[in-house]
């Protein structure tokens, strides 16, 4: 990285020269030149709890009811799903993007390496992308390496989050998908999927009655991976209805894996884009192991996909018409019309007569 700035850091035996990646060079903390705060008068600004709550409450419902219609529903928010709103959201600042993300924390598997190791490889031309992020890394020829796998996904994510149009669910499980008929004969898309908390679905089985919530949607891109409760989640749930067929991931084998993902990055059921390592219980590729460089690039592939076909869902989707609900409750306003000036004349007017009497508003 340049422009990188070098303290003077003083310890107790020696004094040494330590360099530190900071983004701003000319504030009083990165210069180190003098005290910001004066730690013996120190005070935050005073605060009611019931400002802290309602600054979080009021601005969370407003994104709930902003992206109940969404463009685009991103299903998992690792080293894919994250590259992919990236992409989307860069070059369509127009659509509104949800990604749902059923841990806590995002990431997936990317906060380490291999056997829990902290570098992080990725296999050439990925370096493009890293160097897009503007992340610094060692170039061994073919591959690259950076020096923390959480340096990447870290930054990733905080350069998603800065998107205006991105909203990340975290917490919050998908349980179901939305289909919708795109024709007479029976075939189906999916249009949006069906959202709780996380730890209410885990819960399901001591628990009853604890209904989803749902976000509709023109495209939805999975990427839950194929490790994990919510592995291939989406894969698994349109195979349980017959949609799809399922296939095992193969053994390990990293040359071909990488491609085989990326090459087959695409909508495996209309409605439906499936990126990274979800796609092998799709395809039977084989895994890849601990190099990284085809979840990034099936991330990019997949919102090219989604920008392929967004205008074709999205005509779908607008050809619903009217909402089925409203269009039964039309059908019998004239007869709920109806009883009800019956029931006025029946039973709300000797009640009305008799308030009225009391009061002396009118007599007879």
């Amino acid at each position: 990285m340049k422009n990188l700035m070098k303290l003077q850091v003083v310890t107790e035996t020696s004094l040494s020269l330590k360099t530190f990646n900071i983004p701003n060079e000319n504030s009083k903390v990165s210069n180190a030149t003098s005290a910001v705060y004066d730690w013996d008068s120190f005070k935050f600004e005073p605060i009611r709890e019931s400002q802290v709550s309602r600054a979080m409450t009021k601005r969370y419902f407003k994104d709930l009811d902003t992206y109940a219609e969404s463009d685009i529903v991103i299903v998992g928010a690792g080293s894919s799903g994250l590259t992919a709103a990236y992409i989307l959201a860069k070059s369509r600042p127009d659509l509104k993007i949800a990604i749902i993300e059923a841990n806590v924390a995002v990431g997936g598997g990317c906060f380490l390496g291999g056997q829990l190791f902290s570098s992080m490889v990725l296999r050439k031309p990925a370096h493009k992308f890293i160097e897009e992020l503007e992340i610094d890394y060692e170039d061994e020829g073919n591959y690259i390496v950076v020096k923390h796998a959480a340096l990447f996904i870290t930054k990733l994510c905080s350069k998603v989050l800065e998107l205006p149009n991105i909203k990340l669910f975290n917490a919050t499980c998908v349980e179901d998908l939305i289909t919708r008929p795109i024709d007479n004969n029976g075939n189906l898309r999916v249009a949006g999927v069906v959202t709780n908390w996380t730890l209410v679905s885990m819960h399901h089985d001591d628990q009853s009655c604890m209904d989803p919530n749902t976000i509709n949607a023109k495209i939805i891109i999975s990427c839950t991976g194929h490790d994990g409760p919510m592995g291939a989640f989406c894969v698994k749930r349109l195979v349980s209805q017959g949609l799809i067929k399922r296939n095992q991931m193969g053994c390990l084998d990293m040359n071909k894996a990488e491609d085989s993902i990326v090459k087959n990055t695409r909508e495996v059921f209309p409605g439906l884009i499936v990126a990274g390592m979800e796609l092998s219980e799709c395809d039977s590729s084989n895994r890849m192991g601990p190099t990284f460089g085809a979840m990034v690039l099936s991330g990019v592939k997949a919102a090219e996909e989604a920008l392929n076909i967004y205008d074709v869902r999205a005509k779908q989707d607008s050809e619903l018409g009217p909402n089925p609900y409203v269009t039964e409750l039309a059908r019998h306003i004239p007869r709920i019309g109806g009883w009800a000036a019956v029931s006025v004349v029946f039973f709300g007017w000797p009640m009305i007569f008799k308030i009225s009497s009391e009061k002396g508003v009118w007599k007879p």
